[in-house]
């Protein structure tokens, strides 16, 4: 039967399952919390990024920080470089204060070595010939024992040589009185009263002597004799705590 030939007044049957509805009606509103939610979170997020990029363009101590950052890491640089350029700069002038004094020492000794010759060589009137030019004493390591060298000089004409003996004694206070003791008394290397020399400019005599125990050295006394065509005589007196001071 067709609607238009439907008597009036008579009502339509339509079935429903029960509980549909309500179904729908939850479905509809999850979908509207979750689209809710989902501008929420989305909102949120693009706000967050905002506050965070204004808040650090609003706050300049970070790029302070960052700058005294960078001077802390150049200082400390700078620092390492000065101790390392520092100790370098120390161990350099230690070295060169070094050979300076080696370099000093040197011209003085070879200074001291010009001037020997000199005087051997070019004498004044008064110095010529046989001549006691130095004696050295040096303390050894046992109480009472001295390292010694004396120099014998030939000044003036030393086309020939000079022969002869040199003796020495020390004088000092043995007991409260004076005594003489000669270097053979004081030394084993010296066996004679006299050590022979012979040379034609100059000559060492080196050795080592010990005094005996409770005597006082005042002076020490050396004489050179020279024997032959140049025979002649040369005395010194040293003075023993200038000797041992120097």
């Amino acid at each position: 039967m067709s609607e238009s030939s439907r008597p009036a007044g008579e009502y339509v049957v339509v079935r429903r399952q029960p509980g549909q509805g309500f179904k729908r009606g939850l479905l509809l509103v999850f979908c509207i919390a979750v689209a809710a939610a989902a501008g929420y979170a989305g909102g949120l997020a693009q706000g967050g990024f905002q506050l965070t990029r204004e808040e650090a363009a609003a706050d300049p101590r970070s790029e302070e920080l960052e700058t005294l950052r960078a001077q802390y890491r150049e200082t400390r640089q700078e620092l390492v470089n000065l101790e390392r350029g520092r100790a370098v700069d120390e161990q350099a002038l230690k070295a060169a204060r070094y050979n300076i004094v080696e370099l000093e020492t040197r011209i003085s000794e070879l200074e001291a070595d010009l001037t020997f010759y000199r005087n051997i060589m070019a004498p004044s009137e008064t110095s010529k010939g046989l001549q006691v030019d130095s004696f050295t004493l040096v303390p050894r390591r046992h109480n009472g024992e001295y390292g010694f060298k004396m120099v014998l000089t030939q000044v003036g004409n030393n086309k020939n040589y000079i022969t002869g003996l040199v003796a020495v004694n020390v004088i000092g206070s043995l007991d409260g009185e004076k005594e003489v003791i000669a270097l053979r008394d004081l030394s084993e290397e010296i066996d004679d009263l006299g050590v022979k020399f012979r040379f034609r400019y100059f000559q060492d005599v080196e050795g080592s002597l010990r005094l005996p125990q409770g005597f006082e050295p005042f002076e020490i006394q050396v004489v050179a004799q020279a024997q032959g065509r140049k025979a002649s005589q040369a005395e010194r007196t040293f003075d023993w705590k200038a000797l041992t001071e120097s």
